[in-house]
């Protein structure tokens, strides 16, 4: 696997090192070793599957609060997403910061996005499925997320929305104060 360190500290790009023969191709996409060794927390206590049928749905920005944050390993095994993760950790240098990572079943890159991320994504193409492994259990108590569109942020989503879930619109925008990562570190 190839970890590619992404400009917000801790969320990486990581991408398969396929071995080719005329079967087709065969490559890790999990290696608890690896992740340790880029400092990368290896515990994957739930793994789920989102499929969302329309081009042009945005689901996010979604994070896990304290105690229960989580990191995600996210991977796109049919369609095309833009997918977006944003820095809430506020003693981070990147804090309030943005990065977007196209993903694909043909690209076969995985985002791991960290504690104290709010996550999300667009679809690019009708019949998009993600497949996440979650350090942690879900813990309802514990959802939280921002607008997709909050202008702290000012993310360039590559669509105008078509669909977006009452959830999703409701969600407030970002207040410093009401963080509910900062007791985090960088």
């Amino acid at each position: 696997m190839r970890f590619h360190p992404t400009p917000l500290p801790g969320a990486f790009v990581i991408e398969p090192e396929p071995s080719t023969d005329e079967r087709g191709w065969f490559g890790r996409i999990f290696c608890a070793e690896e992740f340790e060794k880029y400092g990368l927390d290896p515990r994957v206590a739930q793994t789920n599957r989102s499929y969302t049928g329309k081009k042009g749905t945005l689901r996010g920005l979604h994070f896990q609060s304290p105690p229960w944050q989580e990191n995600k390993l996210v991977f796109c095994s049919a369609g095309i997403v833009l997918d977006i993760i944003v820095d809430l950790r506020p003693s981070s240098p990147s804090f309030r910061s943005w990065h977007a990572v196209e993903l694909s079943a043909e690209s076969r890159r995985a985002v791991y996005v960290p504690e104290g991320f709010a996550h999300g994504y667009q679809t690019l193409t009708d019949d998009a499925e993600l497949f996440y492994q979650i350090s942690v259990p879900y813990h309802p108590e514990c959802q939280g997320g921002v607008r997709w569109d909050d202008p702290t942020f000012q993310i360039r989503w590559p669509l105008a929305p078509t669909l977006i879930s009452a959830r999703d619109r409701s969600f407030p925008e970002f207040e410093i104060a009401k963080n509910p990562f900062h007791a985090l570190g960088g």
